[in-house]
């Protein structure tokens, strides 16, 4: 159970905000759930992470089982003939089940597994390098039978499980190494600052069929002009909860600064839109509802914060009340009574921290402290990217406070 300590800072904190807000005293009571763990799932052994992006689940519909990626892989960029094996963990066990192996994957976003809804207890999607190309392969976890390869990799995964979003990810290799994926497998366009026939795809998993749904060149007018000698390129893909709109980051390179304009769009194409004022930029993202989206921005040009607003409307809230001013992974619990988010290392101790925040009030709750060791920079660093299970019961996370990067559970009760 959370401990004393933990409380009376959570108590704390929760009286800190209230004094900044008067009203904010009147008959609210914040009940934060009893946080046991962390519970490390993996063992020393090897390097473990979480085989998708912060954010997305993990989690097989009965939350027993976990999708990790384990490799040997250590002090450097991986490459397309470095495999990591796909695998569950059993989390009554703890035991480690190989699925697959992968040559598409990194220390970020792992091979962006996720879990289908069409069958959520038993299909995944993942991606893989195959003949030459990237793909994304689809497959029943308990048979470990492939039942379709889609030939395109996937981005993100719509609620329903019926499409993806796919973007170059050589373009990626090029531009953002730990992003991307070794051994070429697209062609990266890497002459063309905007192409017209490349860009963010929608794919119909059932089919494989792919649709060009916005261009680089589309977004011309809505980023700065690229650079002479740089490219823009696509990445950080979500559909919204219910799949009626998408967001995505564009991003360019100008004199060694690197610049974002957050960007969304509707499922079917039409409204293409900025999401932020000049200066604003983006970095980290989750949708609240189909409407709202929260973003770690340079919130007024000033100062990065996590910020919701509605899309299409110039609402923006600025999350946490001054506790959460950074660049973190935030990401909302599936009954979006929670936000979870993280933080870099920071100061001598290289301290990473995990905060939950109620939605309601904006209270923030210290869920805990990790350190990271020196060696775990740059394209090896680990990032602790949690994700919530479907219940919003459990929290995972990455973590290398012991030494070496493995995977995490918080488990929560009210």
């Amino acid at each position: 159970m959370i401990n004393q300590r933990i409380r009376f800072l959570a108590a704390f904190l929760f009286l800190v905000i209230s004094s900044c807000n008067p009203s904010a005293r009147k008959g609210i009571t914040v009940v934060f759930p009893d946080v046991s763990g962390p519970v490390q799932i993996t063992d020393n052994n090897k390097e473990h992470l979480f085989a998708s992006y912060y954010g997305i689940n993990s989690f097989d519909g009965t939350e027993r089982y976990v999708t990790v990626l384990e490799t040997i892989i250590k002090n450097r960029l991986p490459d397309v003939n470095d495999p990591a094996t796909l695998g569950l963990v059993d989390l009554t066990t703890y035991n480690f089940i190989p699925l697959a192996q992968t040559h598409a994957w990194n220390f970020q976003q792992g091979c962006m597994a996720h879990w289908l809804a069409t069958s959520p207890d038993s299909l995944i999607i993942y991606n893989d390098f195959r003949n030459g190309k990237y793909v994304s392969v689809i497959m029943n976890v308990h048979t470990k039978k492939e039942i379709r390869t889609i030939p395109y990799p996937v981005s993100a995964v719509s609620p329903d499980g019926r499409e993806a979003l796919s973007i170059n990810f050589s373009r990626l290799r090029l531009t953002r190494p730990d992003y991307g994926y070794g051994g070429d497998g697209q062609d990266a366009r890497k002459e063309i600052p905007l192409p017209y026939d490349d860009g963010l795809f929608l794919i119909n998993l059932e089919t494989g069929i792919s649709e060009l749904l916005i261009s680089y060149e589309q977004v011309k007018d809505l980023i700065p002009p690229v650079s002479e000698g740089s490219i823009a390129w696509f990445n950080h893909t979500l559909f919204s909860r219910e799949g009626s709109k998408i967001f995505w980051l564009s991003r360019q390179m100008d004199n060694k600064t690197r610049i974002t304009t957050s960007l969304t769009v509707n499922r079917d194409g039409t409204n293409l839109q900025r999401c932020f004022p000049d200066n604003w930029g983006g970095s980290h993202y989750d949708w609240l509802n189909d409407d709202e989206l929260m973003i770690t921005c340079n919130w007024e040009g000033k100062q990065y914060a996590h910020v919701l607003f509605t899309v299409g409307e110039k609402n923006y809230k600025r999350l946490g009340k001054g506790l959460l001013d950074y660049d973190g992974h935030g990401t909302f619990s599936p009954d979006q009574r929670w936000m979870v988010t993280d933080t870099y290392p920071g100061g001598g101790m290289r301290e990473q921290k995990i905060y939950l925040m109620d939605m309601k009030t904006e209270a923030v709750l210290p869920l805990g402290r990790y350190v990271q060791p020196p060696e775990f920079t740059g394209f090896w660093r680990c990032d602790i990217h949690c994700r919530w299970s479907p219940g919003a019961k459990k929290i995972g996370f990455n973590s290398t406070h012991t030494g070496s990067r493995q995977v995490y559970i918080f488990n929560l009760s009210l």
